[in-house]
Parts: structure tokens; sequence; C-alpha cells
């Protein structure tokens, strides 16, 4: 049997891993906007700039854009990307995007947005999946699965209950200073802390970042590059699957190609892909037994869309987009003041925390990182105080400071959606409208409440005035509009992620979740895909 999958991210690697390792011929076409080279890989950053032959230009651009407002909103952001990842967000013109009331970010690199991502893999427990069709049960073989093949860190501590463990686990990467105390605080303090603020629970990040070798990557060498992109392969990114696919002979990779819409036959059933050179040049059309869509919710939006357009003249809405709302909130570890920073370190949260559900509150999810040697102009820039004396100040305290990135889950909403606007050229432009939930207001304020209540516990109190919402878009977290149902309705799937509107189409990405709880979902998007693929029929 031959499978065509389009989209070469997180998810289309593995679903392709799967059906190669069942035996499939699998053709895999991607734009595939390659990734930079790591210079100097056994340098640490504390040592770059002497190494470096022009490291301005390395650490902040041919034109300095590192040091402008970061992605992707601008305004009190304390996260920049530098400009060795600016290949993960280059985009085509001719796949235009207008959104309103999200701030999005799309890739059409090899690896897709994970290429950036900070690692963080957490497992979704039955709570988190009781919208849909499947339960942790059923989800727990792949996640052991891509525990095997990517290498996960992480312990049995107090996240363990809304986190489940999961075979081919390794010890987490060595904590850096700030973290330790913080979590020494949190076990000598735990019983009065957990009294005093009951939803509140601390423990070490799931990372899949090896603490040692694994194959031919090494385990982290607390070089301090993270941001920049790990020189080792340490910390995992989907491009590393893409080089195990090509090791299989019935695997084929078209990089460099975008996919345009599905042809259909009188009954429903996909007879070819018509796809493009990214480049430009004439179309061409792909055929095999079945298709896999797993390019992005964005995206696998776009090819269904588009699809139909060209089909019937008619435009429907996709609804249900989903996205996890966060708040960035900085803290400050009140012990650490003037204390030295270990600029070699590794770079993103080594400290997760979680607010556990009740009967009117849902699940919140937090992500914990301290200030190594990561992209620290966006604080700097935003403290009042002229560059020169915020500098300064900002090394004095600098050892104490770290930011809590909290999740919120979200629902589906048929206001919110993916369509095509007819534009002004040849091709529609996607658009994809976001309006959050209501009441979501009180229900941020208490939760930020109740962590800032939990910081001041463990004597590192969140930061008055910086906390900041982002916008919706920010996290990266798009799904839904394609959603698992029981039930056979247009646009959606069944639970083995089978189309109810074409007969040989499987979807594997984010478009298929029913609901999107307040974990990062990279993890599961890379397990539920390796679901998919290995339940999808091989006998045609």
């Amino acid at each position: 049997m031959s499978v065509l999958v389009v989209g070469a991210g997180a998810s289309g690697v593995h679903a392709t891993l799967t059906l190669l390792e069942r035996g499939a011929a699998v053709t895999l076409i991607d734009p595939g906007t390659p990734g930079r080279s790591y210079p100097h890989n056994g340098t640490p950053f504390s040592a770059l700039p002497e190494v470096l032959a022009d490291p301005a230009e390395f650490f902040l651009g041919t034109d300095f854009q590192a040091a402008h407002v970061p992605k992707p909103s601008g305004r009190r952001e304390y996260y920049g990307l530098p400009p060795s990842k600016d290949f993960v967000f280059d985009t085509p013109e001719t796949s235009a995007f207008r959104p309103d009331g999200m701030a999005a970010l799309r890739s059409f690199a090899a690896g897709g947005l994970a290429e950036c991502w900070t690692a963080g893999a957490y497992t979704f427990d039955d709570d988190d999946l009781a919208d849909w069709p499947i339960n942790a049960a059923d989800m727990a073989p792949f996640y052991d699965l891509v525990a095997r093949r990517i290498g996960i860190g992480g312990a049995q501590d107090d996240l363990t209950a809304h986190m489940p463990l999961h075979a081919h686990m390794h010890d987490p990467v060595t904590l850096d200073t700030a973290s330790a105390v913080l979590l020494d605080r949190y076990e000598h303090r735990r019983k009065d802390l957990i009294r005093k603020v009951p939803r509140f629970r601390l423990g070490r990040s799931r990372q899949a970042t090896l603490s040692q070798d694994k194959g031919d990557r090494s385990g982290c060498s607390q070089c301090g590059r993270c941001l920049w992109g790990c020189p080792n392969g340490a910390l995992y990114t989907p491009s590393l699957s893409l080089k195990d696919c090509q090791s299989y002979p019935g695997f084929t990779y078209l990089p460099g190609q975008l996919a345009r819409r599905i042809e259909m036959d009188g009954t429903g059933r996909i007879t070819g892909l018509i796809c493009q050179p990214q480049i430009g040049g004439p179309e061409e059309i792909l055929s095999a037994s079945s298709y896999l869509l797993a390019c992005g919710t964005l995206e696998t939006g776009r090819l269904i869309l588009e699809s139909i357009r060209q089909r019937t003249g008619e435009i429907p809405y996709l609804g249900g987009l989903m996205d996890n709302r966060q708040i960035l909130a900085p803290f400050y570890n009140l012990s650490l003041f003037g204390r030295r920073v270990p600029v070699d370190a590794y770079q993103y949260h080594q400290l997760a925390m979680g607010l556990t559900p009740t009967a009117t509150r849902p699940y919140v999810h937090g992500q914990i990182t301290t200030f190594t040697s990561g992209d620290l102009h966006p604080i700097i820039q935003q403290m009042p105080l002229s560059l020169p004396v915020a500098n300064t100040v900002f090394q004095a305290i600098r050892a104490g400071l770290g930011v809590v990135n909290l999740n919120f889950s979200d629902t589906r909403r048929t206001d919110n959606t993916l369509t095509l606007d007819p534009g002004t050229g040849d091709r529609p432009v996607l658009s994809a409208r976001y309006r959050p939930p209501m009441g979501e207001a009180p229900m941020l304020a208490d939760a930020l409440k109740t962590v800032a209540r939990a910081f001041r516990g463990l004597s590192a109190p969140v930061v008055p005035g910086m906390t900041h919402t982002r916008p919706m878009g920010s996290s990266v977290h798009y799904s839904g509009t394609l959603p698992m149902a029981e039930t056979p309705a247009a646009f959606s799937t069944d639970k083995t992620g089978r189309s109810h509107d074409f007969g040989n189409l499987y979807v594997a990405d984010g478009s298929v979740f029913p609901s999107l709880p307040a974990k990062n979902l990279t993890f599961t998007l890379m397990a539920n895909a390796s679901r998919i693929a290995s339940g999808m029929p091989l006998d045609r």
C-alpha cells in the first residue's frame, strides 16, 4: 500500500515513521524550508563571542533584527527568538493568511513549529480526554512509542497524578541553581503550602531533552545554546525524526512542495493531490492508495477549504478553532539577589506546576523558566530605566528572576472559524477568526491570584505590574477544526482519524482534537499521529 503524507512537522514525521515501520511505502511532501547549521558545535555559549567571525550577526542578525520587538505580538513579551530561528517562520507569498482576533504564527520549515519549541512533553489524562472518543489507555502505547523514539526526561512527583508516567523515561537534565532552590523550598514547605493553596502542585518538567546519550544524539552538555539551536541533538526537534524516515527504503521525501488541493471521484474518494513547487512552476498531481494530512491545523484547513471551493464553488466554514490562552507571570526568588548566574546551562523550563481541577475550575498548567543565557533584551528594554541603568540593575537581580508560563484549556465554539476570503489575486486568503470564551477574564484572574499566593509561599513573589496576558495565537497550539467524533458529521473524522467526508483521507494533526487541554500539546500530537497511522489499513 502507498500512503501520501502532507507535512513534515511533529505529527507528520511520527505518522510517517509508524507507517514505515509497518512496511508501507510512504511519500512525504512538505515545503521543507531547511534550518541553519550550528557553528562551533563544541563551544559553549560563554565562549562563542571569542570564536565567531561576526558575533553581532550571529546573536542579533544582519540588521540587528533580534534587538527589535520580539515575536509574536511586540509589547510585554519576555521571550525573543534569535536570527538562527527565523527560518521556522518564513512563509511563501502564495499562502496568504488573514487573522482576526489572534496573532497566529505559521511554519513551512522542515520539522514545523516544533523546530523552536521548548521541549515540554506532557501526557493527557482521562480528564483531559473527556470530550474525545478515546481515553488515556488508548493513548498510552503511543506515548511509550514516541518516548522510545525521542527520549523524554521526567520524575515521579506531585505532578504525576495529572501527567501519567510512561515507558522510556530517563532522568531529567540536571537542575540549574535557581530551579533547584525553588524545588527544594517546595519540598520542605509542601505540607503547609498545599494546606494554604490546595490546588497548587510543583514538580519537574517533562522534557524531550536527553540527559544521556541516545544513538547518535549526545546528552545535554549544558552549553547554554538551546535557544539558538541545540548543537548536539540533545533537545529533540522533528527534523531529527525526518532523518530517521530517510533510512527506510520505502520512503520518498519531496521537499519544496506546496499542497494546493485534493481531487476526488464521484464516490468521494481522493484520486490525487495537486501540488506546486514552492519557488513557482506548473502544478503536478501525486497519487496514492491513502492520504494523510498533517500540515498543521491552519494549513490542513486551507487544503480542505480550497479543495471544496475548486470542486463546488462553495466556501464553507470550519468551526471550532482552539488555542491555549497563556499568561506570563514573572517572579523573583528573593534569596538569590546578587548571586552569580551560570551562563552555560540548560535554558528552558526545568520545573512545571499545575492547579488541580475542581467542579468549577479546570486544570491549569504552567512551565517555570529561570534565566541563564537566554535572549534577555526583551526584559531589559521593558524596565522603566535608562538602558545603561536597566542593564546594571538587571545583572544584580537576574539570578532570582523567573517566569511562569500559564496555559489554559480551550473548547470548540462555532464562532471560531477557518474560511477562505476571495482576496485580490487568483488564490483566496485563509482567514482565521477567534474570540475568547465568555467569562474568561475572571477565570484568568482567579488562577493568577492562586499562583501568586503559592509563589509568595515559596518566597518567590510574582513581580507586580509585569504579568502579561499573551494574545490568542501566541501559544501556536491551534486545533479543533476537523474533530474526532463518534457520530459522523461533516468536517469531522472518526476516532481512527479517517475523514467522514472523504473515503481514503486521514487527518493526524491538531485539527482532530475535540477539546484542548491546558498542557502543551506537541507530545500528544506525535503520539496521536502514531496511533492514527498504526490503524490505517495497509491491505488495499
